[in-house]
């Protein structure tokens, strides 16, 4: 057999086909179909065969499994529910009348039977746009009901609600209280619990303040209104609501309140119908109630605090933050009393306008009743004098200095007892003297002074405020030293020059020798005041004599009382290239010009245990050796690749030693020269170097950009040199040119022994000359008798240099004394002529002595310095040859003459 489950889709009806052998196309029905009855009510089932006619059949019913009610020919049966036990599953059964074997079992019902009354519920479902509202009603888990509905205020009885034929639904236009009920059959259910509606009205409701004030204080009224429009104020019952809860109700749309700080907030409100509390309007926009602490002061404000000479003064009284004010001022000079139109000049906002000296203050009111605030604070008006004051600098100087003592003196011209009054950047007008001091002057006390002055005997008549005198205070200065010359030669004074900013404002000078403090920081000095220098100097040069070492010096100014210092100027050095005994510095290489390639040693020697190396460049910064190489010792190495050209100089504790130029080059050619001066007398030899070659061969030299030799040679030697080969040097080969080096030549002091030679021939010849002219003038008298002796001084012409070709070298030889040939020679003529003086004629023999000093130099190698001889050639010449400086007297000329022959 064949069996088939289904489920009918009713809400509590189950019905179930069973295998059991029975056919199942029975339907069982209940009437009403309700998913839970209660009891009281009645339910009937109808059996229906689906075949057949009805009463071709007989009917039973069960209920959960058990015979129910027994087969009759009633297809319906009606059940009256009295208890729960009634609930269960019912099932009914046909049998044919005419084949008791057929039976047929219908569906399964499952019928629910509630014990507990049911109970109404009313919801509010929505509201239209017209202020109505739609009401529901509805029993729980349970249908067939017809639904009433009631309403009721707080002064009325409860009455039912016209439904207008709705189902369980109700559109109601009225405020109250509403409730409803439910009614199926012979029950009726419980009523639903109050459902308070409140329609809200389309009226628009503004709240208003009065005095409309932006901010309110303590203390005072302030009223708010709620306006509703349409309608009258006596239509409605208004509520408040602050901070968001409801606060006031009135039956008055104003709210008057005493405001406190607490009263800060927002405040709406909304109109109610009287007699219909729940119909009312919607909440007003909020205004915003902003109280402030306490009584505000009233501030008074004077565009000019004197009245000018036939003047007066414009007094302004105001209270912020707030508005709505009206001002009452006060005067007090003897006694206090309340401003008329007899007193000042009333204007609008607060102003007025006042020509008498005296105390003045106001105060603000507003409202009703008024409210006033605070007294303003005094104000004290004087009255000005004609009479002018002056700010002056006690010191005439330009320019203030970060320290000075500066003074700053109020005058008046005037025989009158005043008290002064000072305005500065610093501070209110204060009263003092007619002198304002500042002791330290910095940048704060920069900007602006007034001063004036209040008569003693009745302060309220002062002067006007001076022009104002500006006060900048600058920086402490620095003054600029500069030395001259910079490099020391013999016989030579050193000139200090300090330079300070305008010069002319009260600086003395003060000069200083710097000495090297190895104890402290790199590059740092301490410094020894110069002679002549303790109290300064008003010059701002300063000389040195017979400085012969290198020194640094450093100067600073100071005026006042006290004495303001400048700082320091920047320590300046004069060099000397020579040696110190006491600190030298030596290079290795010894030269002036190194290629960048090579690597330099300079050495400090001499007496000091520490030292330090020192240069400063063509920019005129000073850096140490520790600056920009490795230094060991007393040793600073110029590691290859440093380009750098400037001045080198080693110090210690107690010297500074020679100082020597050093550059490093970059060109392909370089000049090899002393780079310590070279002494009077000793011979140097420069030369020529490539950076790929060691020696050059063909070389043009320069001195001071001036060739001084013919033809290309290899190197230059000058055997003894003089102070006249001091000058720059340079060389050219092949195209290219080296930087030029400066060669210095130092006198050597020559000592006496090597002066006797030439002051031996010196003699001689003048004995000699003495020798001859006595012979001379005995010749003379003896051939004229009474003739005069005239002399001539005897011109002797400098030696030049000779010069000699030896094979590739070119030598220049100084003027020495060594190698002097002199000649003299003397020729005697005896020819008489006649001079003619003032227009007689008179006749006598005139002698010339003439002496030719002749030098020759001979070649050193073939030539010593024995072999010099002297050769004397007197020649005698009669007066007609020369023209007779005397008219009176015979003369003996005496010439001496000075040639030179060129060794070949």
């Amino acid at each position: 057999m064949q069996c088939e489950l289904s489920l009918l889709s009713f809400v509590t009806v189950l019905s179930t086909v069973f295998c059991d052998g029975l056919a199942e196309d029975a339907v069982l029905d209940v009437e009403p179909y309700w998913s839970t009855f209660f009891i009281g009510e009645s339910v009937t089932f109808k059996c229906d065969m689906n075949e057949g006619e009805k009463s071709d059949w007989q009917y039973k019913i069960q209920k959960d499994g058990q015979a129910f009610v027994h087969y009759n020919t009633h297809e319906k049966y009606t059940l009256s529910l009295r208890h729960r036990g009634d609930k269960g599953q019912y099932q009914c059964f046909g049998r044919n009348k005419y084949d008791s074997q057929l039976i047929k079992k219908s569906n399964t019902v499952n019928l629910s039977v509630s014990a507990a009354f049911p109970k109404a519920t009313l919801t509010l479902t929505t509201t239209t746009s017209g202020g109505s509202v739609i009401l529901s009603c509805s029993v729980k888990n349970s249908e067939g009901w017809t639904y009433e509905y009631f309403r009721r205020t707080q002064s009325t009885t409860e009455a039912p609600v016209r439904t207008d034929g709705e189902e369980n639904r109700v559109s109601v236009k009225q405020g109250g209280i509403y409730r409803c009920r439910g009614s199926r059959g012979p029950i009726t259910s419980y009523i639903s619990d109050d459902v308070p509606i409140d329609i809200t009205l389309s009226n628009k409701v503004v709240i208003k303040q009065e005095p409309k004030w932006p901010q309110s204080f303590s203390g005072e009224v302030v009223t708010l209104k709620c306006e509703v429009q349409g309608g009258d104020v006596t239509d409605w019952q208004y509520d408040w609501r602050f901070r968001g809860k409801k606060s006031y109700s009135s039956y008055g749309n104003n709210w008057i309140l005493t405001a406190t700080r607490s009263s800060s907030g927002e405040y709406t409100c909304k109109g109610i119908k009287r007699g219909d509390p729940y119909s009312s309007t919607e909440w007003s926009d909020a205004i915003t109630l902003a109280v402030l602490p306490g009584k505000p002061k009233a501030q008074i404000q004077a565009d000019i605090k004197t009245i000018p000479v036939g003047g007066n003064v414009t007094l302004i009284c105001s209270v912020s933050p707030s508005s709505g004010w009206k001002y009452s001022w006060y005067r007090f000079l003897e006694s206090s009393h309340l401003l008329t139109a007899q007193d000042a000049v009333f204007h609008v906002n607060g102003k007025i306008s006042v020509s008498q000296v005296g105390l003045y203050w106001c105060k603000g009111g507003r409202g009703n009743p008024v409210y006033y605030s605070e007294d303003s604070d005094a104000v004290t008006i004087d009255q000005n004098v004609p009479y002018r004051a002056v700010v002056k600098l006690q010191h005439k100087w330009p320019q203030i200095y970060n320290g000075e003592k500066i003074t700053l003196r109020c005058d008046i011209h005037e025989e009158i007892e005043w008290e002064y009054e000072f305005k500065s950047p610093m501070s209110s007008p204060f009263i003092t003297k007619n002198e304002l001091v500042i002791f330290y002057a910095s940048s704060s006390v920069n900007g602006d002074y007034k001063c004036r002055g209040r008569k003693k005997n009745a302060p309220q008549f002062l002067t006007g405020w001076s022009d104002s005198f500006s006060l900048e205070v600058l920086q402490k200065p620095s003054p600029v030293l500069s030395v001259s010359p910079s490099w020391l030669s013999p016989g030579v004074s050193v000139t200090l020059k300090c330079e300070v900013e305008n010069p002319s404002a009260g600086w003395r000078i003060y000069w200083y020798k710097a000495i090297p403090d190895l104890s402290k920081i790199t590059g740092c000095y301490s410094y020894e005041l110069l002679p002549d220098s303790s109290n300064g100097t008003a010059q701002d040069l300063y000389i040195i004599h017979q400085q012969t070492h290198t020194a640094a010096f450093a100067c600073r100014a100071a005026r006042g009382d006290p004495l303001f210092y400048t700082l320091n100027s920047e320590p300046k050095f004069v060099w000397s290239g020579d040696f110190n005994a006491e600190a030298s510095l030596q290079v290795i290489p010894s030269r002036v010009q190194h290629f960048s390639a090579d690597s330099v040693s300079l050495s400090c020697e001499g007496n000091c245990t520490e030292w330090r190396v020192k240069k400063i460049n063509n920019e005129g910064a000073v850096s140490d050796c520790v600056d920009w190489v490795v230094t060991k010792g007393s040793t600073c190495q110029l590691h290859s690749g440093l380009h750098s050209n400037a001045v080198y100089w080693c110090e210690c504790a107690s010297a500074f030693s020679n100082a020597v130029n050093i550059t490093k080059q970059s060109e392909a050619i370089i000049l090899e020269s002393p780079v310590h001066p070279v002494a009077e007398g000793d011979p140097v030899t420069l030369s020529c170097k490539l950076r790929e070659e060691q020696t050059v061969l063909d070389v043009i030299f320069y001195k001071d950009d001036k060739v001084i030799q013919s033809d290309t040679i290899q190197e230059l030697t000058i055997l003894a040199v003089s102070k006249s080969d001091e000058g720059f040097y340079k060389c050219q080969h092949a195209g290219k040119e080296s930087p030029q080096s400066w060669m210095a030549v130092k006198s050597v002091p020559k000592p006496e022994n090597d002066l006797f030679l030439p002051m031996l021939i010196a003699g001689l010849v003048c004995g000699f000359l003495l020798i001859i002219l006595f012979l001379l003038f005995c010749y003379y008298k003896k051939s004229k008798g009474s003739s005069s002796a005239r002399s001539q001084s005897v011109n002797q012409s400098s030696v030049t240099d000779c010069m000699i070709n030896q094979d590739e070298k070119n030598t220049y030889t100084s003027p020495v004394h060594d190698d002097t040939c002199v000649y003299e020679s003397i020729k005697v003529s005896d020819d008489n002529e006649t001079c003619t003086t003032g227009g007689r004629d008179e006749s006598g023999d005139v002698t010339y002595a003439s002496i030719e000093l002749k030098r020759v130099a001979k070649n050193e190698q073939n030539k010593k310095t024995e072999e010099s001889c002297i050769y004397s050639d007197v020649m005698i010449r009669s007066s007609t040859e020369k023209p007779a400086p005397s008219a009176t007297d015979e003369t003996v000329y005496s010439e001496v003459k000075t040639s030179k022959n060129r060794a070949q």
